[in-house]
């Protein structure tokens, strides 16, 4: 029988960070906000020179996607999947938004049924177990959301698990803004992580190639695409003179560890019949130093959190995973 169309949104989530409220978000943005630490307060006063900026419009392409009618669609992933904090938002503290790229591909594609699992703050291990917050249960095991008629899965995760903290790449960020105050000049974050934040994405690695494994064990005739993350540092450090807290040599090096991190899911997902879906090039030219960001910095100029994709972000990310279900 087909499958009558239908939205799921049905989990709760935990906040990945996020630095001042907004009235627009409402009152889980807010206490989202409250999460993030106090010790990056001077940082964000190093900050204030990020200013708000309006994006384009960008529309998601339409037909022949390689999905539609039919289709029963399942996004997996953490707060860049989710589009944490872009209005509206629903399932508690995972902020999870209806212009998140998961949505706009749904509508896109119009699938029989779409199931949205994301959440922020989540880590690799938030796929296999259920996602707490003080103890808290506040998202189900994403890949219970994955059943044996799901055609189409998209997965964002692993950028947490650079960190050490919910805060994931964000919590680095903010250690290399605090560290640049003890040498403005050199690479004092970069002096102090070595080798440490490569050993975390190499230890995320076999855990994805797992996660990909039981998708397919689940869901044997599911087409599945890792989406890598966006351009939330720019190629050329030297845009960021000014404008981010951070200084230019640990700018670059925040730049190859993002490089890093999608090198590795590129990889691993091509080493287990995973399409990758590459959004840092889509946005480039629009990270936080931009004249024009789709990525907001410390302080977002749109409703979005910290180095996150705004609402335009997203639109871009979504086309990305439109343009692979095309091909």
């Amino acid at each position: 029988m087909p499958r009558a169309a239908s939205t799921s949104d049905d989990h709760t989530g935990n906040p990945e960070h996020a630095t001042r409220a907004t009235d627009a978000a409402g009152p889980r943005y807010t206490r989202a906000l409250r999460k993030w630490p106090a010790a990056l307060t001077g940082c964000a006063l190093l900050a204030t020179s990020l200013t708000a900026v309006t994006a384009p419009a960008h529309a998601a392409g339409t037909g022949g996607h390689g999905a539609g009618k039919g289709t029963a669609y399942v996004a997996l992933g953490d707060s860049y999947a989710a589009g944490a904090g872009i209005p509206a938002t629903s399932a508690g503290l995972c902020l999870r938004s209806d212009h998140n790229y998961g949505h706009l591909v749904a509508a896109a594609i119009k699938p029989a049924s779409y199931t949205d699992a994301t959440c922020g703050a989540a880590k690799v291990s938030a796929l296999t177990r259920t996602q707490t917050d003080a103890g808290i249960p506040v998202n189900g095991p994403q890949l219970d959301a994955v059943k044996p008629d799901t055609d189409l899965v998209t997965l964002t995760i692993g950028g947490n698990d650079i960190g050490t903290s919910d805060l994931g790449f964000v919590e680095v960020v903010a250690a290399c803004t605090a560290l640049a105050l003890t040498n403005p000049f050199g690479s004092p974050c970069q002096d102090a992580y070595k080798d440490k934040l490569v050993r975390r994405l190499d230890a995320a690695a076999p855990a994805i190639a797992d996660a990909l494994r039981t998708i397919h064990a689940k869901a044997p005739g599911a087409r599945v695409l890792v989406v890598g993350y966006p351009a939330v540092v720019p190629d050329d450090p030297k845009t960021c003179v000014g404008k981010v807290p951070v200084t230019v040599g640990d700018t670059a090096y925040l730049r190859s560890v993002l490089g890093r991190l999608n090198d590795m899911l590129a990889a691993t997902a091509a080493a287990h019949h995973a399409t990758y879906v590459d959004t840092f090039t889509a946005t480039k030219g629009h990270d936080p130093c931009s004249a024009n960001p789709w990525v907001e910095g410390f302080i977002p100029g749109k409703v979005t959190l910290p180095l996150h994709p705004n609402a335009t972000g997203e639109r871009v990310r979504a086309d990305a995973v439109l343009r692979a279900l095309r091909g």
